[in-house]
């Protein structure tokens, strides 16, 4: 083992964050885990997973369960893609095992590079690279290296211990994390200080990543409330399919709040509207506060539904 091996593990065994997937190499909660973490902050993922797992606690569970009852406990976590992936890819591994190799799990729905070779280190010790916003900022820095995807590619599977991949994985993204972040970086307290290349000037590597231009809505919705029920639609489309939300109406009349809301580049800014009760269409349901928190709910309609007080802080 390279000395920067041995140092950067050594680091890790001792000052590595206690994540309930970090006391596990099973490859079902791995595996749940690292969808979780797919664009969410582990921080938010930790109650979301032990939810998940408490709920779901084998993959022949979750296979067996309604598609609507695993979005139900996905809710507010967001992305629901992940969780339809998840399900469709459990009905798979009941039948047919768990893979322990990177192609095999990278045929299963909603799962790319980073989370095949995340599993297949960490379950099932392969010596496989894991490369995301920390692992290329480490690498460049150590590297003196501007963003350069393939020779990252590179550098992360030369220097990948083969006898701890799992474990070089999560030291190498949690000391991105943790020490060498994008601003600020805590060079003194770095295992690897010594070898680093970029330490003189840390933030000018791996230098600025391209952003999508943000794109601004508006949104009006209303909420319609009788007998301490409220008025719900549910959605169809490919990326929304079956989630609810409030229904959509013109911006006039009262404003009972505003809420803002981030999906990716998207912005939006929604303007809550008291509505009144009609005829209900197809598709839409009246819900009390109990049952409402356990739909499947957008993230956003559940930020609305907690403005105007319909939904306790602490549901969901």
């Amino acid at each position: 083992m390279t000395p920067s091996r041995r140092r950067l593990l050594s680091w890790y065994r001792r000052n590595r964050r206690d994540f309930p997937w970090r006391r596990t190499t099973a490859p079902y909660a791995i595996w749940v885990s690292e969808i979780m973490a797919q664009q969410t902050r582990v921080g938010v993922v930790v109650a979301y997973y032990e939810r998940f797992l408490k709920r779901f606690p084998d993959v022949r569970t979750l296979a067996r369960a309604r598609l609507q009852t695993v979005l139900g406990h996905w809710s507010g976590l967001g992305y629901y893609r992940r969780a339809r992936h998840l399900h469709a890819s459990a009905k798979i591994l009941a039948r047919e095992g768990f893979p322990e190799t990177e192609a095999g799990w990278r045929a299963l729905p909603g799962v790319g590079a980073y989370t095949a070779a995340a599993i297949a280190s960490i379950a099932f010790g392969r010596r496989a690279a894991v490369v995301d916003g920390n692992v290329e900022r480490v690498l460049c820095r150590l590297h003196r290296l501007k963003r350069d995807p393939r020779r990252v590619r590179e550098l992360a599977d030369a220097w990948i211990s083969p006898s701890s991949p799992g474990d070089h994985n999560q030291a190498v993204m949690e000391l991105g994390a943790t020490l060498c972040t994008p601003r600020a970086p805590r060079c003194r307290e770095c295992p690897l200080v010594a070898d680093c290349l970029g330490r003189a000037a840390p933030e000018r590597y791996p230098g600025p990543k391209p952003r999508p231009a943000t794109v601004r809505e508006r949104r009006a919705v209303a909420f319609v409330r009788r007998d301490g029920r409220v008025l719900l639609r549910q959605l169809d489309g490919r990326r929304l399919d079956g989630l609810w939300d409030l229904p959509e109406t013109a911006p006039k009349g009262e404003v009972l709040g505003r809420v803002r809301h981030s999906i990716l580049d998207r912005r939006l800014e929604i303007t809550i509207h008291r509505g009144r009760a009609g005829r209900t269409r197809a598709g839409a349901g009246w819900f009390g506060p109990r049952r409402a928190s356990a739909l499947a709910l957008t993230a956003s309609a559940r930020k609305c539904l907690r403005a105007v007080g319909f939904l306790d802080e602490s549901v969901g």
